[in-house]
């Protein structure tokens, strides 16, 4: 999904997925939503997703829409020049000019990322490519330095550098001792105030560059509300914690600060008038 370009191919996984994942769980799942709505009421909320709105204020509904009306033209502008540049890719029998996107062409099983496509919807190929996986390589990065540079832009900022306990005990790469592990990036807080950890099969490039400051971001948080007790060791709510990771994953994508680092080698921003 990544990094083929033919269109059979793309179909082919994104339906084949679905039909050996989805079809057979979707009984177990329907389950699943009946015990999970099942503890909810048996916890005084209506359902589980009225459990997961009771972190947020009761204006969440009309929250949401105001968040989503306000980006939505950008969005839709977005949209269309990403369409009509598959639409180069693939053409019109595959990616109309007008409507929907289809999902199996947009980089993940999922859709929901779309930097793998970057290459082909780059705005200005003349300027230095701004995804650094290539200058990674080039300049033989190791996932532990990764994570060491990621430890170190929090530390520099005054937060709190990570503790040997990390490096010893988090698994930053798939383990090649036969292990069957879940390789999705989560960061863990153990509550004894000493044991932080992440768990995730990082490889060199800038996509997991950008996860794992992400996942330092939760870490970073972790460690700050140690002292606390335990029933304040938590985000402000369900997303705060992921909002704080995004910030700060976004903030060493920047062109300034990958020049900082020594990965990017351009001007910090376009010059104005020849490119806006």
């Amino acid at each position: 999904m990544a990094t083929s370009m033919d269109w059979d191919e793309l179909v082919w996984a994104w339906e084949g997925f679905r039909d050996a994942v989805g079809i057979p769980n979707k009984p177990l799942f329907a389950r699943y939503v009946d015990i999970a709505n099942e503890g909810a009421r048996a916890n005084g909320y209506d359902d589980l997703g009225d459990s997961w709105r009771s972190a947020y204020s009761d204006d969440l509904e009309n929250q949401v829409y105001e968040l989503y009306n306000a980006i939505l033209p950008l969005y839709k502008q977005l949209h269309a020049y990403v369409r009509r540049r598959l639409n180069g890719v693939y053409g019109s029998e595959h990616v109309p000019l007008t409507g929907n996107l289809p999902a199996n062409v947009l980089g993940d099983m999922w859709g929901r990322f779309w930097t793998n496509i970057y290459p082909h919807v780059v705005p200005y190929p003349d300027l230095p490519n701004i995804d650094v996986s290539d200058e990674m390589v080039r300049q033989n990065y190791t996932v532990d330095r990764i994570a060491r540079m990621a430890d170190e832009f929090f530390s520099s900022m005054g937060l709190f550098p990570v503790n040997d306990a990390f490096w010893e005990n988090s698994m930053l790469e798939r383990p090649d001792d036969g292990r069957d592990v879940v390789c999705h990036a989560s960061a863990w807080d153990f509550y004894n105030r000493v044991d932080f950890r992440i768990k995730m099969c990082t490889e060199v490039n800038m996509e997991y560059f950008l996860i794992l400051h992400h996942e330092l971001g939760h870490i970073q948080y972790d460690m700050n509300y140690k002292h606390q007790p335990v029933s304040f060791r938590d985000g402000a709510n369900i997303a705060f914690q992921e909002a704080i990771g995004e910030v700060m994953s976004q903030s060493v994508a920047t062109p300034k600060h990958l020049k900082e680092v020594g990965l990017f080698d351009g001007e910090d921003d376009p010059i104005e008038g020849e490119y806006n």
